[in-house]
């Protein structure tokens, strides 16, 4: 099972992967901690690193395993 995330985190998250594609890096939480902070005016400390690690989580490359088809992360 995986964690249920909030519809504004993942609309949040999800225009700004659109509008700003290359401002995240991959498995960096802390640089896109700050540019969530700088491109998005939510005061919330909260909700910011919310919106962060779903766009580090999303951005992070996921491999399959072909023998039990377990999805894990590296």
């Amino acid at each position: 099972m995986g964690n249920i995330r909030q519809t504004s985190i993942k609309n949040t998250a999800a225009e700004l992967l659109e509008k700003y594609p290359k401002h995240f890096i991959i498995g960096d939480f802390q640089h896109n901690k700050i540019k969530v902070a700088e491109l998005t005016d939510v005061k919330s400390i909260l909700l910011r690193n919310r919106i962060a690690g779903y766009i580090t989580r999303r951005l992070s490359p996921r491999k399959k395993d072909s023998v039990i088809g377990v999805i894990y992360d590296e």
